[in-house]
């Protein structure tokens, strides 16, 4: 993978290291609860099964909660040097992945990913911001991509500059695989297509499409179709770019607006929400190069309206 010069994430990342962490090479394969034992002298397992329920074990730079993890050797085990407690309860976010570089959230609808500049609005980016700061970290969370307002899925924070700036400088060498669901309007005649268009932004914020270059931006959105009724169709989105509200106004263009997406034409809104759900998300980690998949559950009124 092609990328700039990441030096600043890696002395980012041994700053970090040395002040919240200490570290302990694993030298043969045995279970992380035995693991533990054996650093942890003189603590009872008592003890060792509260410091993985506090979520302060990392292996290989990712959270571990389970005692009978089995290690490997050459894997690196990291034990948070402060005490830490605090979990993240909200009813619009919930923590899917979190290691010490990148925080993945489930954002419901109804919240903003982060808050215009000046503004005190409840945002994404500030109840994570909270979170760190509970849990005794100094620093703060970066924006790497926006949802709307309206949908509701999986959002990843940077817990550095040098990792948002990863992301920003290589997302499409970094991200492969970008999925949405969504209830749109109407039987969708074909099963799979695909949507090219160029976007500009109108008047109250509106994006328009145009199906041929004017000086937009290229939007493509890959669709198929998963499941369908007389009213509605729930399809599967894959996105090559990510332009604003783009799977919003291609669906306006193909004649079957999102459910409940009354500002892009839909005149169906049965459940009081745009029915949009980042599900899916792949990408490559900017630091440790692992490859990850995260996958959320479609919301259970989806299945139900169809």
């Amino acid at each position: 993978m092609a990328k700039k010069d990441n030096q600043a994430t890696k002395e980012f990342y041994n700053r970090r290291q040395a002040n919240h962490y200490t570290d302990y090479p694993v030298n043969e394969d045995m279970p992380l609860m035995e693991f533990l034992m054996k650093v942890m002298q003189g603590a009872s397992r008592t003890k060792v099964k509260e410091v993985l329920t506090q979520r302060m074990v990392y292996v290989d730079h990712k959270i571990t909660t389970q005692y009978n993890h089995p290690l490997k050797k050459g894997q690196l085990v990291q034990i948070i040097k402060r005490r830490n407690i605090y979990e993240l309860r909200n009813p619009y976010v919930s923590v899917v992945y979190e290691d010490m570089f990148l925080i993945v959230v489930e954002k419901q609808v109804g919240i903003v990913t982060a808050e215009p500049r000046g503004s005190r609005m409840n945002s994404v980016k500030k109840i994570l911001n909270e979170y760190v700061k509970h849990k005794s970290q100094s620093f703060s969370v970066h924006l790497v991509h926006r949802l709307d307002r309206e949908t509701s899925g999986l959002l990843v924070f940077a817990k550095s500059r040098e990792v948002q700036q990863q992301f920003i400088d290589n997302w499409h060498d970094i991200v492969t695989d970008r999925r949405y669901m969504a209830v749109v309007e109407g039987n969708v005649e074909k099963n799979a297509n695909t949507i090219i268009s160029w976007l500009t932004e109108g008047k109250n914020f509106t994006m328009e499409s145009s199906p041929v270059d004017n000086g937009g931006q290229q939007a493509i959105t890959h669709y198929r179709v998963n499941r369908r009724n007389d009213k509605y169709s729930l399809i599967d989105l894959k996105l090559d770019t990510g332009r604003k509200n783009q799977i919003r106004v291609h669906m306006k263009d193909i004649g079957h607006p999102i459910v409940g997406d009354s500002k892009y034409g839909a005149t169906e809104d049965p459940l009081g929400r745009i029915m949009l759900h980042a599900y899916k998300l792949e990408f490559t980690h900017p630091v440790t190069r692992e490859h990850l998949k995260i996958e959320i559950p479609l919301p259970a009124e989806y299945s139900e309206l169809i």
